[in-house]
């Protein structure tokens, strides 16, 4: 279980390393076609998870990111706590908090979701980016299972 963790950490680590390497590989104006080509999947993976607007997104290097700025957000939450919850022990999780977690930590992006649909106004990015932070990391945690503490060894005489 341990294994499974650690890779899950390494992939969500490993992601959003390669949404602002994608941005620089995609500005090397005299690359290798094997340095764009890279760049041209890293952006055809983020396509598949978000929809890319360019005014929703950052821009690094004067280039749009691969996901848009509430996606960047998520994606950062998961990896921090897939680091963290990776290498540590922790406690069983009651099913009903996992609910009541999920639930509080989609508020701030559906918050947001409702002021666009009602408002006809974006929030910033910035906004967008700390509404998808909390859904992040209560994914990530719902995701990795518990690991059970060490236990204790008591010596019988």
């Amino acid at each position: 279980m341990r294994l499974l963790r650690r890779a899950y950490a390494l992939g969500a680590v490993a992601w959003l390393a390669a949404l602002p390497f994608g941005v620089y590989l995609a500005t090397r104006e005299h690359a290798s076609t094997l340095v764009h080509a890279a760049a041209f999947t890293i952006y055809s993976v983020g396509s598949l998870l978000c929809h890319q607007r360019p005014e929703r997104s950052f821009h690094l290097l004067g280039t749009q990111l691969p996901v848009c700025a509430r996606c960047t957000g998520i994606y950062l939450g998961a990896a921090v706590v897939a680091v963290v919850r990776s290498g540590k022990a922790w406690t069983e999780r009651e099913p009903s908090g996992e609910r009541a977690a999920f639930v509080l930590a989609c508020i701030p992006t559906a918050a947001t979701l409702l002021y666009e649909w009602t408002t006809g106004d974006m929030p910033s990015n910035a906004v967008r980016f700390a509404a998808g932070l909390p859904l992040g990391c209560v994914v990530s945690w719902l995701v990795l299972p518990a690991s059970p503490r060490p236990r204790r060894t008591s010596q019988v005489n």
